[in-house]
């Protein structure tokens, strides 16, 4: 996951560590925290393999003509993906197997990257996340019926809450895949215009 979220944001741009690791936040919307001791390994292991390039500005650059020795500070490293790098990515945006729609943050980030995905793999990857989702709404109103007379009101409300967010995750997986849809049959979803008002004159 990591790999993919970062050769996805330098596919759009160029970006030094303290930039990517923001953008990585915002992908992974808090589904977990990236600290710069798992970021710059990846990095290393992403640059060693190829998929990634870095471009450091010389020391010297930095720092004023009258500069004392040793003051400067250290210029930050610019992270490019390569040719090697966006093979890859474009190869992990077209996989459709269950690590793209399971739980496990995956089905978020590559959501996030859906601009650069085909419509039939996009599609393949929405149903898939909705049989699963589906799958775990069912067991959770088996459970609930189950356990429903044994539950205490609070915890009895806490598996209700749990149901109505799948159902919403469902519903909202389901407009997603009639939008896209549409847009393959060349349709757009009907857009509800302002009431016409019967003429009164």
């Amino acid at each position: 996951m990591l790999e993919f979220a970062i050769l996805g944001l330098l596919h759009q741009s160029p970006m030094h560590g303290y930039e990517l690791r923001k953008q990585l936040a915002q992908v992974l919307g808090g589904l977990r925290s990236i600290s710069y001791g798992s970021l710059y390994p990846a990095l290393r292991r992403m640059q060693a393999a190829g998929l990634i390039s870095t471009d450091e500005p010389p020391p010297r650059a930095l720092l004023p003509a009258d500069a004392p020795p040793l003051t400067g500070r250290r210029g930050k490293v610019v992270y490019t993906i390569t040719a090697e790098g966006k093979e890859r990515f474009h190869e992990l945006v077209g996989e459709t197997g269950p690590e793209a729609y399971d739980d496990g943050g995956f089905f978020g980030v590559r959501l996030a990257f859906f601009r650069h995905t085909a419509r039939d793999v996009r599609l393949r990857i929405l149903e898939g996340r909705r049989r699963t989702v589906e799958r775990q709404r069912e067991g959770l109103r088996t459970s609930l019926s189950r356990t429903r007379e044994r539950l205490d009101r609070y915890t009895l409300e806490l598996q209700r809450h749990g149901l109505e967010s799948v159902d919403r995750e469902v519903r909202w997986l389901s407009e997603l895949i009639d939008s896209e849809r549409a847009e393959s049959s060349g349709d757009r979803p009907a857009v509800p215009g302002p009431e016409k008002r019967p003429d009164t004159d």
